[in-house]
């Protein structure tokens, strides 16, 4: 009995010693890295992008100064089409595979966000528009968020074929009339888009926020839609990208800003949906298909509740912040 005991008090001596020894072999904890560095930054944006904002994380903080999408053609049909697709109950998504562009629709009329390449205006927008039996000739207005290609180039032939009405930001209409020719041509300077203003057809209204940074004169959006009658208000980031100013630390700066501007307009307005004009960042390609196997009481898609809104900000601000931190090591 005594030998037993000895035995077994032995074991957990020796267990103990071994645990022991086990954690302090275990090596130290690095330190949480600077709230305002490089790796404190990317960290912020890690957490803040969760598995919801994934694409957003890559392509604003891992691979900054990439493009997607900037060399196709209207010869490239088969890699950027795509089918249009109601969203919402008085939104429609006319978007290719990456680039987006949407109807807001009342019976009144209709507003066009953003306007796509050149090559893909009729395709995806005027004959998206007929497919989803909406007729574009009620297009009353176009807002552009601002003068880049990929989002302007279709905004003279709406202008032209049924006298939309082009709302954009000063600095963006004077950056497209200095610049060079366009396909299709350049639409005629029309409306100057201002921080609060509202654009209203019929029961729509979009609020403009203006959101310097991605270009000097982007503007973000805010608006309401209708799921099955319940309304949800979203938040629509009107450049999103930095590639253009990853080594421009005043410019980084001003992103920055404005990303924390639309955040707290957002919260204003409890904005649960958020938006944009590529599917890099809001996953518009994949969520407007996976709408068709939304079951009763699923949530929809593009409702990422107003928390995940400001989750999305928060990576693009943070991003921006670990880029103007690295400086030009890019």
């Amino acid at each position: 009995m005594a030998m037993n005991m000895r035995v077994t008090a032995l074991m957990v001596t020796l267990a103990c010693a071994s645990v022991g020894t086990a954690g302090a072999q275990q090596p130290p904890r690095e330190p949480a890295p600077a709230p305002d560095s490089y790796e404190g930054h990317l960290t912020a944006a890690k957490v803040a992008a969760g598995f919801d904002f994934t694409g957003l994380l890559a392509r604003v903080c891992i691979a900054p100064a990439a493009a997607v999408g900037a060399n196709l053609t209207a010869a490239d049909r088969a890699i950027w089409y795509a089918q249009p697709h109601q969203v919402f109950d008085n939104l429609y998504w006319l978007g290719t595979k990456i680039h987006s562009s949407w109807a807001l629709t009342d019976r009144d009329g209709i507003i066009i966000l953003d306007t796509l390449f050149n090559y893909a205006a009729a395709p995806e927008i005027v004959d998206g528009l007929k497919k989803m039996h909406l007729d574009p000739k009620k297009i009353k207005y176009v807002i552009v968020t601002h003068g880049h290609s990929d989002h302007d180039q279709g905004a003279k032939l709406l202008q032209d074929i049924y006298g939309a009405r082009v709302v954009m930001g000063a600095p963006d209409w004077d950056m497209i009339a200095q610049g060079p020719d366009m396909p299709g041509g350049k639409p005629r300077r029309d409306i100057t888009g201002v921080d609060g203003q509202k654009i209203t057809v019929g029961a729509n209204t979009v609020t403009l926020v203006t959101t310097p940074g991605h270009t000097p004169g982007t503007l973000s959006m805010l608006f309401t839609v209708k799921d099955h009658g319940k309304p949800l208000n979203v938040a629509y980031s009107g450049g999103t990208s930095i590639a253009g100013i990853v080594h421009d630390v005043a410019a980084l700066a001003v992103y920055s800003d404005s990303q924390r501007k639309m955040a707290k307009a957002a919260a204003a307005t409890g904005a649960s949906v958020i938006m944009s004009n590529h599917s890099e960042f809001d996953e518009a390609y994949t969520k407007v298909r996976l709408i068709a196997a939304r079951q009763p009481g699923e949530p929809h898609p593009f409702d990422v509740g107003a928390d995940g809104v400001q989750r999305y900000f928060k990576v693009a601000d943070e991003c921006a912040q670990a880029a103007r931190m690295k400086g030009t090591g890019y």
